[in-house]
Parts: structure tokens; sequence; C-alpha cells
């Protein structure tokens, strides 16, 4: 262990430790200037992240020497003297002994706490307070881990909480709203488009009634600890206090920022629950669910695992597969759940859940192997309503898309990954905008009047482009689609997080480079009540009381958005499913932080497990039914149903059944296939529960009935030929 034994100069600044350094160690590592009591040192095991480069470099050329013992070895060694910079403010200290009412944890804690709920809403707006504000937009409610500011500086939702530029003592301050034991401190700088703040150097204090403060002291000194802080807007910097505290309240103080800016933060506060034996305080109730299921993170072979004791729990209703490898070279894991796993049964609607598109998005990952395991323990007890699910339907379940970029997201941890590190796969591509664009030949084609008679409104195919050997297109985007093409999905929802919000296609606007723009489908009154579905059975969406996560109000428009009257994406998947394949799908956002503490699983999962329910069971709504051919019966594959009215088609599966979504009325559906002739009927889609059944029986064409003959080797019939050679006199 290094140990500081003497310093000689005139003035000691403050020294704060580089990432890994042992403790009290002596670094070359200049903070920038407080105006601190002389000898005053840094907490010694707190920083995750150097104080930034551009406080270190105003040195004189004075020299000073340090005298460090080291194995018994006296080392002299000579570096520049740091003389007192132009301070980027001016701070007193604030030196204030423990109150004697003050209360003290009964045992020391172990620094695991979780994070009190700053970032995910736990904490409402009225417990945060602060010195000052430049703005509204820039208040305290904004000072929250991984906020996001809107497009605009200066409007009512900025990306940080930033102190007026003539406070000298800016302060920001939360109130826990019981004794609470206060284990470290986690900040980040502002989020903006056009500015950059954040503060590099901060001290922390705590009081039981706001008005009598204590600090957070060093060991060695007894002097107030002062934290180093960010060197850049984005990157989460946690420090560990270096005695956990108890209290009511605890408040932030930036000693430093970055010159030029102003003391703007985002933070996370690390704390326990601690008991109240005077019942002083109401306390709230604790998040949790009565349902037995194993409530954690977990990585790439903790849910390998998991999935295969789901299996073993539950073999005759499940099937666990692999789609493809991601580009490390790990296994895509699919849970399929049915009554007959592993095959597709005719009249059977296939349905699934992706998750983990954006590895850093690490909620819905662990939704989805709640729900197997919910749906395996349910089944064994007879719950009507799942068994009703198993077996009226094929469910697939991805839980991990992007397994590259979860197990970054996972080793750096739920509340310091930030709001983009493991995002991307490890090509750095971002699976949400890999697939191909299909909404572009389309809407020119419509432009040309060449849709649907030329040109399909349906399952278009593949771009030259796409399908080339160098194409940038991800190995797990490449997985996805040939799963798309094997099994005939009708519904689908895509599990990302972040907001709370339901958005649904087209995802990417139809005007080149608009930014956004409202641009629906033909089927916008069906992905509409998909939507509405999931966000008005979801307890955080319908909880009134809640605020916007971040820089929109979602819940004006009931929680749900059209994709490209949000923000464009072109090559999503939402809008490559509808025009590539069967299937609808839409976004859930599931919540505003994107990897919760797993402390907060259990509320999570009560929050969406009626919606995830609920939506499965729209499968139901529209029509169903199977095309077959009237002679022999059998089913008729890719047989084309069209409803009057909406320009997108879908196609039969190999065993001729087919699914239509539909909002409840009369249609008119033809179905038509090559080598027959179309029949089109009246379907009425009513609000009782059930596809209405929707069944074809198509005859073959004339021509048709001769290429199979002629195929086959056999005679012609006379009342076949009789109808061709009528055929051929109408022609003359």
């Amino acid at each position: 262990m290094w140990g500081l034994l003497l310093a000689l100069a005139a003035f000691a600044p403050a020294v704060g430790p580089a990432l890994g350094a042992p403790r009290n160690s002596v670094l070359d590592l200049a903070q920038p200037a407080t105006t601190e009591v002389p000898g005053s040192i840094p907490a010694p095991n707190s920083s995750l992240a150097q104080l930034p480069a551009e406080t270190a470099n105003r040195t004189s050329g004075q020299h000073v020497r340090i005298r460090i013992i080291k194995k018994k070895k006296v080392i002299m060694k000579k570096r520049k003297k740091l003389t007192r910079p132009t301070p980027l403010m001016t701070a007193r200290p604030l030196v204030t002994p423990t109150p004697a009412g003050a209360l003290n944890p009964a045992e020391k804690q172990e620094t695991g706490c979780p994070p009190l709920g700053l970032e995910s809403l736990r904490v409402s707006d009225s417990q945060l307070e602060a010195s000052s504000s430049q703005s509204f937009g820039l208040g305290p409610h904004r000072g929250r881990l991984n906020i996001q500011s809107g497009l605009e500086d200066g409007d009512l939702y900025d990306g940080a909480w930033c102190a007026e530029e003539q406070d000298t003592d800016p302060w920001f301050q939360v109130d826990a709203g019981h004794p609470t034991r206060f284990s470290g401190v986690i900040t980040q700088g502002r989020n903006s488009v056009w500015r950059y703040d954040w503060v590099t150097s901060y001290k922390v204090q705590f009081s039981n009634d706001s008005r009598t403060w204590w600090g957070s002291r060093n060991h060695s000194s007894g002097m107030d600890v002062v934290f180093p802080a960010n060197s850049d807007p984005e990157t989460p910097v946690l420090n560990l206090l270096p005695e956990p505290q108890v209290a009511r309240f605890i408040r932030l103080l930036p000693q430093t920022w970055l010159q030029g800016g102003t003391p703007c933060l985002r933070a996370e506060i690390l704390a326990c629950p601690v008991s109240d034996p005077n019942d002083l305080f109401l306390e709230a109730p604790a998040p949790g669910s009565s349902d037995p299921l194993d409530f954690r993170h977990h990585n790439y072979k903790a849910m390998r695992k998991l999935m295969k004791q789901v299996h073993e729990q539950c073999p005759n209703i499940t099937r666990v597969y692999s789609i493809g490898k991601s580009y490390q070279g790990l296994k895509l894991y699919v849970m399929e759940m049915s009554d007959q796993p592993g095959e597709h049964e005719l009249g059977e609607p296939e349905v699934r859940y992706v998750a983990g598109m954006h590895g850093n998005e690490a909620l819905g990952r662990e939704l989805l192997l709640l729900l197997m395991q919910f749906l395996c323990h349910e089944f064994l007890r007879g719950n009507p309503r799942v068994t009703r699910l198993l077996t009226e339907m094929r469910i697939h379940l991805l839980p991990s898309m992007n397994p590259d970029g979860y197990e970054i997201a996972y080793h750096r941890g739920s509340e310091l990954v930030g709001w983009a590190e493991g995002r991307w796969n490890n090509q750095s591509i971002d699976l949400n905008h890999n697939f191909a664009d299909l909404n572009t030949p389309l809407w020119e084609a419509q432009d040309d009047g060449k849709v649907p008679h030329i040109v399909p409104n349906h399952h278009l195919p593949l771009p030259t482009y796409y399908t080339l050997p160098n194409a940038t297109v991800a190995p797990e985007t490449r997985a996805v689609i040939k799963w798309m093409k094997r099994i005939p999905f009708v519904l689908s929802a895509n599990l990302h997080g972040g907001e709370l919000v339901v958005s649904y296609p087209f995802d990417m606007t139809r005007t080149p480079w608009a930014a956004r723009e409202l641009t629906p489908t033909p089927d916008d009154a069906v992905f509409r009540w998909l939507s509405t579905v999931y966000a008005g059975s979801n307890l955080a969406m319908q909880d009134t009381s809640r605020r916007p996560c971040h820089s929109q109000d979602f819940s004006v428009h009931g929680n749900i958005i059209n994709g490209a009257d949000w923000h464009t994406v072109p090559g999503s998947m939402n809008d490559f499913s509808y025009l590539h394949t069967n299937c609808f799908e839409v976004t859930v956002e599931l919540s505003c932080d994107k990897f919760p503490h797993e402390n907060e699983l259990p509320q999570e999962w009560e929050n969406n497990k009626d919606a995830l329910l609920t939506y499965l069971e729209q499968v139901r709504m529209g029509i169903a039914g199977v095309v077959r051919d009237k002679d022999t019966e059998l089913g008729i594959a890719d047989a084309v149903i069209a409803v009057d009215g909406i320009n997108h088609d879908v196609t039969t599966a190999w065993g001729g059944d087919y699914w239509r979504l539909l909002t409840p009325g009369d249609y008119m559906v033809t179905a038509s296939a090559e080598g027959y002739h179309s029949v089109t009927r009246n379907c009425r889609v009513t609000f009782e529960e059930g596809p209405f059944p929707c069944n074809f029986m198509l005859t073959k064409t004339p021509k048709q009935r001769l290429r199979e003959l002629l195929a086959a080797g056999a005679k012609v019939p006379p009342d076949l030929r009789r109808r061709l050679e009528r055929l051929r006199g109408l022609k003359d």
C-alpha cells in the first residue's frame, strides 16, 4: 500500500484518485481548484472517472519534492507544483459537525444499496429541490439520471438540473420521505444537443429536518469529502460514501464544473430502507409481486439455464430452439409454448414477442423470461386463461435478439450503463435500423399507379442490394428474417425501453428526410386498436399521476403514437414485418428506465403482466379460415386474402389457413390463387371473442385443370374439352 507521508508545498490542492488506484495513493492528477481548507483530501475510494484534463494543465514551472515510502524505501520524486489557478467558482466549505440528534446506522451497511428511484420516477418531482434553476425546464425535477432533453434548449423539457450562473452556493436536494441509509451517488452531466455542462466535483450533506446539515467526512482528515464527478456529459460516475449515512434528506453541492459552463447534473441516489421504530413516517408500500418467479437480471449463461429449467418443468408445452447466432457466436434462443410444441396446427395462429433488440434495454428481456415461467406455472395450476392461450395459439418468445450488446450492458450494471452503451450489436449496428427498407419501393410504385396490379401491396421482395454478400446486414437481423419466413406469424410486439408508450407502423416517414410525420398504414385502425389494448392494460401507462419520462407527454394521446409521427426510423422491424410478411407488429416502450434495478422487476412485472396476456389474446380479433381446393378439399398455400377498402393483403400458410386482423365491422373479402377462380363473400367481425370463421372453396380454372391433367398424362374430360372450346371461341 502506498502511503503519503509528506508533501512540501505552500498550498496542498485537492487530489482525486484515478480509476483503480489504491487508497491514499499519490497520483499526478490535478483537481480544479476550490476554496477549501488546505490539506483536505477527497474520498479515497469513490471515483470511477478522472477529473477533466483542462484543469490539470494550468500549472507553473515550479517544482516541489514529494517524499514517498514504499516497502521501507525512500523515493525522492520531482513533479510540477500546482499553483492555485483562477477558480472556476467560489465555494465555501461546509464543515458542519454531525448533530447530536442525528440518526446513526446500527451497523455497517454493504455498498450494494439499490437506487432510490430518481430515474424510474419512484421519487416524485415534489421530493426534488435546488438552490436555484436557470429555467423551469432546467429545474430540479429534471435532475434525474439518464433523463433526455428535447431538441430545443430552453423549453420545458431540458436535460438536467442547472443552477443559475450567479448562484455561488448551488445545491441539489432529494427528500427520501423517511429515514434512509444513503450509500452512494451517481451523476451525469447535462443532456443537450447544443450545450456542454457538467459538474467535476461535489460535496454531499445530510439532514433529518432540512435545516441542520452534516457532511460526508474523510476518515483520515476529518474534513468534508470532495467527490470527483464527471468528465463528459453522458458517462455515469459512481461515488460510494466513505461511511453510509442514515438521514431523510441528501444534498449534493457542486464545487467545480466545466470551465465556461454552469453547474448542471443528473443524479441517482443509492439508498437502503431502514426501519422506523417510532412509526413517525408513512411507509410507502413496497413494490412486489405474489408470483413465485425469478426476479433478477440474467446474463447469457443464466438465461439459457432458466429456459432449460422452464422446459424441464413443463416439457409437454415447451420447446427451446435457436434461430441463429450473434456476431460473437451467442445463440438466439426462442422459447416456444403451445399444447403441441414443434408443429404448426391447422387453424392455430402463431404469435411472438421479441425483446433485447437494443442490448441495454433489459426490461423486455426479463419480462419474457418471467412470462415463460408464469405460463408454465399457471398451466400446471390449471389456470383457464393460460390454458386457453396455450391450446388456441403457438407462442414464441425471443428474449434476447442482441445478446452481445446485453452482455456489455450487464457487465456495466443497471445504474452505470448509461443511455446508449450496449445498444448496438458487436458490429456497431443498430438492429432496429437494419431491416430492408421496403417502404420506399412501395410508395414509389403507389405514386406510379402500379399497386396492386403490377406491384403487390404485401410480401414485397427483398431489394437486390440487401441480398448481396457484402451488404451491411447483421447476423442477428438475417436470423430473424429467416425466422419470419419460416413461421406464419400473425401478431407480434417488439419490446423496448426508455419511454412509456406504444408505437405502431409506419415507423418511417413518407416524405423523404422528414424528421417526423404522421404516416399511417392501410391497417391504421387495427394498429391503433392493438396499441390501445396494451397501453390500456399497462398499470404504469394508466397511472394518471405519473410525470412524463423525458420530453414528451404521451398520456394526452392515450400513450400510443404513430412511429413516424414520433421520429422516423428507416429499416425498422415493425415496417419490415408488415410489408414482407403477414405479421402485424407494434413497439412497446416499457419503462422510463432502460435497465431498471432488479429490485424493481417485481413491480415492472405487475405493470406489464396483464398487458402481455391481453395483447396475445388480440390474435382472435378479425377473421380466420382455410382456403381449399373445391375438388380435392386440400388447403391452397399462398392464396391471397384481400379486404375491400384496405390496400394491404395477406396470404395463406402452407396448409391453406389464414388469419386477418380486423376491427369489428362488415367486410367484403376475396380469396384468390393462381390457377383458381376468385371467390368473394361477406365476413362480419363482431365484438364477441374469437375470430369470425370465413372459409373459401376455390375452383380451378379450365387452363389450370388442363395443365394438371396433361402433366399427369391423363385424358381430358368431355366437359373440360367443351369449356376450353368455348373459351377459344370467345377469343376468336
